[in-house]
């Protein structure tokens, strides 16, 4: 680890983003935009979303050489009948993930919506505050999703909560391209 250090001597940070409002994952996405702007290598690895076609997923295709772009959900909710499937597509999700932070060819990883996996007690506290100990001491950590523990929030070095206010949801108005895929 004192050689990595010296290689580059910058520190990693974890930055949460948390609350109940839209935006937790946008923001990740604007940080991963801005750090590939920069020349750095950034992993992004979905936690509960679907393999549908979303603009993040294909605004970052165009980043390839700079930004790798992973959905390891199922899109699952807890009303589907195979809690069990879901359970290990979820830590199965989680360890590609560690596999990722831990090879050191990242200088950021967007873990996006991971919170749920605490939330539904996929994934213990002490396996990600293990994580991010064990991080290569250069990667920047970028967590996102509701309900965040007081934990994990002591654990980021920035904490952003994004409370909702108003959504058009509320008024019927249906998700829409651009908006919210």
């Amino acid at each position: 680890m004192a050689d990595r250090e010296k290689k580059d001597n910058r520190k990693g940070l974890v930055l949460l983003h948390t609350g109940n409002g839209k935006g937790k994952s946008t923001a990740a996405f604007g940080q991963a935009l801005r750090a590939a702007g920069q020349g750095m290598q950034v992993c992004i690895v979905q936690f509960i979303k679907g393999t549908w076609k979303t603009g993040e997923a294909k605004a970052f295709q165009t980043l390839s050489d700079r930004v790798e772009f992973h959905v390891k959900g199922s899109g699952f909710t807890w009303q589907e009948e195979n809690k069990e499937k879901i359970i290990q597509t979820a830590r199965d999700a989680f360890s590609f993930a560690k596999e990722k932070i831990m090879s050191d060819r990242y200088d950021m990883v967007v873990l996006d919506e991971l919170t749920y996996l605490l939330s539904y007690g996929i994934v213990s506290e002490d396996e990600i505050l293990e994580l991010i100990n064990s991080r290569p001491l250069r990667l920047h950590l970028v967590i996102t999703g509701r309900n965040a523990g007081e934990t994990l929030i002591t654990a980021a070095d920035l904490v952003s909560e994004v409370r909702m206010i108003k959504h058009p949801y509320e008024q019927g108005i249906k998700a829409q391209k651009g908006i919210e895929f």
